[in-house]
Order: C-alpha cells, then sequence, then structure tokens
C-alpha cells in the first residue's frame, strides 16, 4: 500500500512553484536550480497521477487539481513551520547574566567579550549595567564591583583585579608635549568624573606632588565619558588602569608617569545564589581573563 503521505520536499517546491506561478522564481525562492523545481514537481505528480500544471513556452498555470491541492498544501507547511516555531521557542536559553557599573562593561567587559562567545557560542551573556550596589541576588547571575561593600549575604563574594589609577591621555594631544613630570600637566586640561571626582587630588597626594593647576577643567557625568573625551583630544584625567588597560594596548591611550601609579580598592565579584550551571563557564573564563589583564 502506497504512502499517503507525498515527498515533502517535492510539495516544498510544488507550494513555491504555484504561488509565484513560474518555476524560475520558485528556484530563487529556494535557492535551487529551475531543473531542480522542475524534476521535483514531475516526480509529485508521477506520485498522485494527476497533473499539477499546464505547462507553456515560459509559462506555467495551475490545473483544477493543481489548484485544489495547493489550496490545501500551503496552509499544511505553514502549520509544519509553526508547529516548529513553537518547539523551537521553548527550548531553554543559555543564559547567564551579569551586572556591571556602566563603565566597567564599557571599558573592560565587552572589549574581552568576543574571546568568551568563540569559546562558548552557545551561552548568550546578558550585560546588566547599574550604578546601584547589588544587594539584591535575585536579578542575576554574577556580579561585578569595586570593594566589599553593598553586597548581600546570600551571595559567595571572591576577589577579582587589583587594580590603580593613572593618568592617561592621546597620542595625539601628547605629539609635540612630552610629559616628563608632574608639573609638565600645567599645561593640559584635566577631565574628572562626578563619580571619581577626587581621583585627581588622591593621586597628587600619594605621589607627594604637591599643587598643580591645570590649564583647565571639564566635569563629566561617568568615567567612560571622560575616557572618550580623553581620546578625543580634550585633556588628560587620573583613572583605574582596569578601564583603560585595553585602550592603552591597541594605542588609543597613552599612559602618562606610569611609575607614579596610585593602588585603589580591587574588583570582587559575587555569585548569585540561584545561580545558573552555564555562569560556572563565565566564572572561569572572567578568572582567567582577570589574571591576564594586561599591566601598563
Amino acid at each position: 500500500m502506497k504512502d499517503p503521505l507525498p515527498p515533502l520536499n517535492a510539495v516544498r517546491a510544488f507550494v513555491a512553484a504555484a504561488r509565484h506561478q513560474s518555476f524560475t522564481l520558485a528556484a530563487n525562492e529556494l535557492h535551487i536550480t529551475h531543473s531542480a523545481i522542475s524534476h521535483q514537481v514531475k516526480a509529485l505528480e508521477g506520485y498522485m497521477g494527476v497533473r499539477l500544471f499546464e505547462r507553456r513556452v515560459r509559462q506555467v498555470s495551475l490545473t483544477l487539481e493543481g489548484l485544489r491541492f495547493f489550496n490545501q498544501a500551503d496552509g499544511a507547511l505553514r502549520q509544519i513551520a509553526e508547529a516548529a516555531r513553537s518547539v523551537m521557542h521553548q527550548a531553554p536559553e543559555r543564559v547567564v547574566r551579569i551586572n556591571v557599573r556602566p563603565s566597567f562593561a564599557v571599558r573592560w567587559l565587552i572589549p574581552r567579550l568576543p574571546r568568551f562567545i568563540a569559546l562558548y557560542p552557545d551561552i548568550e551573556p546578558h550585560v546588566l549595567t547599574t550604578t546601584v550596589q547589588p544587594e539584591a541576588a535575585d536579578d542575576f547571575d554574577v556580579a561585578i564591583r569595586r570593594g566589599l561593600k553593598g553586597w548581600s549575604d546570600a551571595m559567595q563574594i571572591c576577589p577579582f583585579i587589583e587594580d590603580e589609577v593613572c593618568l592617561v591621555a592621546s597620542p595625539a594631544m601628547l605629539a609635540g608635549h612630552p610629559v616628563s613630570d608632574p608639573r609638565s600637566l600645567a599645561r593640559f586640561t584635566l577631565l574628572r568624573s562626578r563619580t571619581r571626582k577626587g581621583d585627581w587630588d588622591a593621586w597628587l597626594e600619594h605621589g607627594r606632588s604637591g599643587s598643580i593647576k591645570p590649564a583647565g577643567q571639564m566635569l563629566f557625568d561617568h568615567v567612560h565619558f571622560v575616557l572618550q573625551a580623553v581620546e578625543d583630544g580634550l585633556g588628560f584625567a587620573a583613572v583605574p588602569v582596569s578601564l583603560v588597560s585595553h585602550d592603552i594596548a591597541l594605542g588609543r591611550l597613552c599612559c602618562l608617569l606610569p611609575d607614579q601609579r596610585m593602588p585603589i580598592t580591587r574588583y570582587y565579584y559575587g555569585i548569585g545564589p540561584n545561580v545558573v550551571p552555564d555562569a560556572q563557564y563565565f566564572l572561569e573564563w572572567l578568572a582567567l581573563e582577570g589574571a591576564n589583564a594586561p599591566g601598563i
């Protein structure tokens, strides 16, 4: 007894040809050759024992039997496609949610994420940025913050990267104006952020550099705005090494007076109590990236 289900590839070719009333357009839609469409349609006609198309020179049209079959087969293929989509959408996602401050996301995490994605292409990192301390542990799997304040008691806290403040400027701004000592900075504009407004004064005090009055000052809301302004040649800034090491390695920024860096509070990462299993892969990668972070 013949299987009543016709070959689906042939049905798909027929439906495309019937929709376009053209074997050529059907071939373009399915990315196969004109002859392949013709062969599939002939095979389907042979299987069903009826003619589905009237063939003329450079033109085809549906027979009555072809029209009846198309009206039902087209809807059936759409149902199969929708059934497949519904199952695919129900497949469990492999997502790791990472909570970081905006500046850390832009300047440290995102430039390095391509390496994680290359290692684990099936895991999707969701980067959640906020300036609020991670006291609520339910909205993420891993959080990264500086210092030990503001962590939830429900989270496991681990030390991450150590950090320092350094001075940076753009190569273009320094062209013809080398900085050999702190006093040389007086000819440039100081760029500062509201979130780390005290780094310049703390750097001066740490290095016992005395009082230096820059040529001007500009204030921005966040460190990543400051660093963009530095790259554009608006001035110099005192910023954490963690946020500029990638740009210095690429030659977009220069470290001024590298021997006069100032140690600051290190980073920690926190693991949520309901952490997904795939977060372990991210944590292993994170530890490796932290250990291999370039120095300046």
